[in-house]
This record gives structure tokens, C-alpha cells and sequence, in this order.
């Protein structure tokens, strides 16, 4: 993260010893690099204790990973990995996620897909993305899937809903089978 930092100082720093009119597109810092340095910030300093992000490339904040680990609920003791990718029209599009951990949950489908409404670009109910949401509110939002947010009414997984409706013990088994298997 310091990378990316520093070289976006450096970049503001220089812009006063450039000659007026010149301009090098490789010098050049997108909007979305300069949230990105604000935001991951605070979003480190800001993180759920159940959460943890990393980024595999300093010098890419647009690219990263969060790990979730439930404290509690059907999914405590479970590692859940979710790649986050900010593409280049952020923020006023909403950042790309996918889960990585192969999971038996309502919201999110075994090959990663994932229902949050923040993350929806247009929304009719007016919960989806907006340009004043931030990385933090997708950690919380993620995190919240496995507590508050599980929603079974809702669902993309429609046979993980009704196995919690026909039996909610056997899909309890079921969650700690795919978190032994898959989320350990």
C-alpha cells in the first residue's frame, strides 16, 4: 500500500516542475488508484475482526483478497475467500467480487457467485450501489452474509434456502461438511 502512496505524492509533488501544457499519460494516476489509496486505509484501519484483507500486489489495490471467519452462526470456524476486483469506472460502478471458498449458503452460489444488493449496479429498491458507498461498505456487507444479512427469503442458491426450510439441522451438517472439506 505505502507503494502505491507514495507514488501518487510523488506524482502531485512533480506536477508543479512539469512545464505548463505537457502531459505524460504514463505519469498519470486514474481516479479510481486515488480512492483506492484513501480508501484502503481506512478500511484497514476499519476491519472487522473477523476479517482479513490482502493484497497480493502492493502497487495494485485494485486486486485483492478478504478472508471471512465467522464467530458465529452456521458458518463459525469456517475460512471463506473472496477476490475483490475495482475496476477502472469505480466508483460509480460497484467492485466485481467473487467467493473462492466453495460454501452451501443461500446468498452465494457453489461457483462463487454472490447476492448482495450493494453490489448490484442498478437497483430497484434503492440498496444497491451508489458512488458515495466505499470498499468498507462491501467488507461489512460481506462479512454480514454470515450473520445478519443471511437471508433465506431472498435467494441465489434457491436449493440451500430449501434445505434450510425443509431441515435446518441437516443444513447446518451440511454447512460444517463444506467447511470441512473446503473452508479450513
Amino acid at each position: 500500500m505505502l507503494t502505491l502512496a507514495s507514488k501518487l505524492k510523488k506524482e502531485d509533488g512533480g506536477k508543479t516542475g512539469r512545464a505548463s501544457g505537457a502531459s505524460d499519460s504514463t505519469h498519470r494516476i486514474s481516479i479510481r488508484d486515488r480512492l483506492l489509496t484513501k480508501e484502503v486505509a481506512e478500511l484497514e484501519a476499519n476491519l472487522p475482526s473477523t476479517c482479513k484483507a490482502s493484497f497480493p500486489d502492493e502497487n495494485k489495490l485494485h486486486h485483492f483478497q478478504l478472508a471471512v471467519s465467522p464467530d458465529e452462526g452456521y458458518y463459525q470456524s469456517g475460512r471463506f475467500q473472496f477476490e475483490i476486483d475495482v475496476p477502472e469506472a469505480y466508483n460509480m460502478v460497484p467492485p466485481k467480487v467473487r467467493c473462492l471458498t466453495r460454501i452451501w449458503h443461500p446468498n452465494i452460489t457453489e461457483n462463487g457467485e454472490i447476492c448482495l444488493s450493494l453490489l448490484r449496479e442498478h437497483s430497484i429498491d434503492g440498496t444497491g450501489w451508489a458512488p458515495t458507498r466505499t470498499l468498507k461498505d462491501v467488507v461489512w456487507g460481506l462479512n454480514s452474509l454470515f450473520t445478519d444479512l443471511l437471508n433465506f427469503d431472498d435467494p441465489l442458491n434457491i436449493d440451500a434456502a430449501e434445505h434450510h426450510l425443509r431441515d435446518k439441522e441437516d443444513f447446518r451438517n451440511k454447512v460444517q461438511d463444506y467447511i470441512k472439506h473446503y473452508a479450513r
